[in-house]
């Protein structure tokens, strides 16, 4: 398997929460929080060499309203590009959005995982896109039938990404 060389990152519930209640651009919410140990887990994967980027399905929010909002949680400069649904007319779980990230990565499939909260968008959508998956999810649970050949694992927290990735690939559990 290839080593992964970025990491693409869910934004809403993956690294900054989605507040209930909240709506319009989250760089104009009264309050906005990171995940926890998203600050530490991006300064320690960027440590180890690896490109970090955030893919989005954002409509409300254009790239300088994601950084603003990243930015009030300190995130924003550990991410060198956005990729989001409203600058590239396309949506996850869409190849052709996980094609504009390769290509803006400039990177192939194998190069890069996904991580993220929504299996649908996030897991399945970056698995026929040829990418690797990472399912943040609180409670570890079973993973769904996945494609012969795909690496998917879980975390149950963002903490948990440094020693993944220093020991990529993840042993698969049967």
């Amino acid at each position: 398997m290839t080593r992964i060389r970025a990491v693409l990152f869910d934004w809403g519930n993956t690294l900054m929460r989605d507040l209930p209640g909240q709506h319009g651009p989250m760089r104009d919410w009264p309050h906005v929080e990171a995940l926890p140990g998203a600050l530490e887990a991006l300064e320690a994967l960027r440590a180890q060499g690896l490109r970090l980027a955030l893919a989005t399905n954002a409509a409300d929010s254009g790239p300088a309203d994601i950084r603003a909002a990243l930015a009030r949680c300190g995130l924003s400069a550990a991410l060198e590009q956005i990729f989001c649904a409203r600058e590239l007319g396309l949506a996850k779980p869409a190849r052709a959005f996980y094609g504009a990230c390769l290509a803006g990565l400039d990177l192939p499939a194998e190069a890069v995982a996904m991580v993220g909260d929504d299996w649908h968008g996030d897991v399945q959508g970056a698995l026929h896109a040829g990418l690797a998956a990472v399912w943040l999810q609180a409670r570890r649970s079973l993973l769904p039938p996945v494609p012969d050949g795909a690496c998917v694992t879980t975390i149950a927290a963002l903490g948990e990404l440094p020693e993944l990735f220093t020991h990529w690939p993840p042993v698969q559990d049967d």
